[in-house]
């Protein structure tokens, strides 16, 4: 197939093939008359990249996937442990973000806004209902 076909069948962009090639996330393919040749293999290894994508996983951690020692289970689970960790430390994050954006606000200006926030900061009530919540 040609780049083309690739991109087509893929869904991608050539550019983001060519790009995953330069990356190392795609083996270099053969050439033929100068135009890059791939077989079937690279959609599948697109599939599998495209779906870490879907997962959030940077192309760091797709490249781990890729490189790592073991059945391609055992590498998902091992990525994949490590990103669900940092999914619920960004839930968790998100969590408290929409705690305070809900919260109502009844100052009169900034001015008294901030000052109450200060307040709150160095009395330790950092995100406490009692503190301002803007």
């Amino acid at each position: 197939m040609t780049i083309g076909q690739v991109a087509k069948r893929s869904g991608l962009r050539a550019s983001a093939i060519r790009y995953y090639e330069r990356v190392g996330l795609l083996p270099k393919p053969a050439r033929s008359g100068g135009q890059r040749r791939y077989d079937s293999s690279v959609l599948r290894r697109l599939a599998v990249l495209e779906r870490a994508k879907n997962c959030g996983f940077t192309l760091d951690e797709v490249r781990q996937l890729f490189n790592d020692q073991g059945r391609p289970s055992e590498r998902w689970e091992r990525v994949a442990r490590k990103k669900i960790v940092e999914l619920d430390a960004l839930m968790e994050r998100i969590r408290g973000m929409r705690e305070l954006i809900e919260r109502r606000c009844a100052c009169a200006d900034f001015d008294e806004c901030g000052r109450r926030i200060l307040v709150a900061q160095a009395s330790g009530l950092r995100g406490k209902p009692e503190a301002c919540p803007t």
